[in-house]
């Protein structure tokens, strides 16, 4: 007969806490923490659902209910704790005139960076599969969790990721071949009209 107190060590296990469980966001924000620690220390393949899940203290089942799976999970933990979204914002900010150039410059240096682009390809890949949650898309363009997007930012956001999936993933040579600078050139005039239509209000 199976001891009560056993069955009750091996559910909660060494490294879960007692007491009162933290809250939704707390708890997010854990998972985060610990995914990125571990992903950094042992690569995708060495952290598992259950290792991320003991350091964060929590549930696996948390983990599949914040992110549905580990490539997801991945996409937002990196993204999330990386510059993506603080060199996005700051392409958004200032003028009007030439944000189109600097966020379209911006979001395909971070394609380039050699961390940064890895995790990138990974969340394009995890988030445009039917079923997949949308929030690693929306990680990839620096929107905020839960904060409604001007259009826009949406359409923006949508065409740099053709652009990037076609030179970073599907690597399409018409594409590849092309200068950073020559490539933002083309792209940043109609990533202007999104952000900064002619006529319309707003700084």
């Amino acid at each position: 007969m199976t001891n009560p107190v056993e069955a009750t060590d091996s559910e909660v296990g060494p490294s879960r806490p007692v007491g009162r469980r933290p809250g939704e966001t707390v708890t997010r924000e854990l998972i985060l923490d610990a995914a990125r620690t571990l992903f950094a220390e042992n690569g995708y393949d060495g952290a598992t659902i259950r290792a991320i899940a003991q350091r964060a203290g929590v549930d696996p089942a948390m983990i599949r209910h914040f992110f549905g799976d580990k490539a997801s999970l991945f996409a937002v933990a990196v993204a999330s704790r990386s510059e993506v979204a603080v060199r996005l914002r700051a392409a958004l900010s200032g003028e009007r005139e030439g944000v189109g150039r600097r966020v379209a410059d911006a979001y395909l240096h971070l394609w380039e960076d050699a961390e940064v682009g890895v995790a990138l390809r990974a969340l394009l890949r995890s988030g445009i599969e039917p079923g997949r949650p949308t929030e690693p898309l929306l990680a990839a363009i620096g929107a905020s969790n839960g904060t409604p997007i001007p259009i826009g930012q949406v359409l923006a956001g949508t065409h740099l990721l053709g652009v990037a999936f076609a030179r970073f993933v599907a690597e399409v040579p018409a594409i590849v071949v092309l200068e950073h600078d020559d490539l933002v050139d083309l792209v940043g005039p109609a990533i202007q009209r999104y952000l900064a239509p002619e006529g319309a209000d707003g700084a």
